[in-house]
């Protein structure tokens, strides 16, 4: 993940938990708040382990993330694991958190390129 989608500073992460909205699944918690620019942060308690294992769930989160930034809304992002994040697959993280922004409507239309160079939505068939 490139350092301008990272949430890094602590007051940010504080703005998000006191006024995002949230969603939760099994693995994961995510807190959302509208901004301009797009930021995202991930939060990995003690409780899941040592800080090697805290790391290694972080970088796969991280991972996770990449393929859905195009289509994420603009917005400040934070992604909390829970206790089964760190046992599960790399798979099944990247589902959880495409139904996590999906269930929030946080995903914009995926687009695909015709034969002419137009861009297209695949889910609504509207030319851009």
């Amino acid at each position: 993940m490139q350092k301008r989608y990272s949430l890094k500073k602590n007051a940010q992460f504080k703005y998000v938990r006191r006024r995002g909205v949230s969603g939760g699944s099994h693995e994961l918690v995510m807190l959302y708040v509208r901004s301009n620019t797009l930021k995202v942060g991930f939060s990995v308690g003690k409780k899941l382990g040592c800080a090697v294992e805290r790391n290694r769930i972080k970088r796969r989160l991280r991972a996770a993330v990449v393929p859905l930034l195009p289509r994420m809304k603009r917005g400040l992002y934070v992604f909390i694991a829970r206790e089964p994040a760190a046992k599960a697959d790399f798979s099944r993280l990247c589902r959880t958190m495409q139904n996590l922004l999906r269930r929030q409507n946080l995903l914009l239309p995926e687009q695909t390129q015709t034969a002419g160079g137009e861009a297209v939505r695949q889910e609504e068939g509207v030319q851009l």
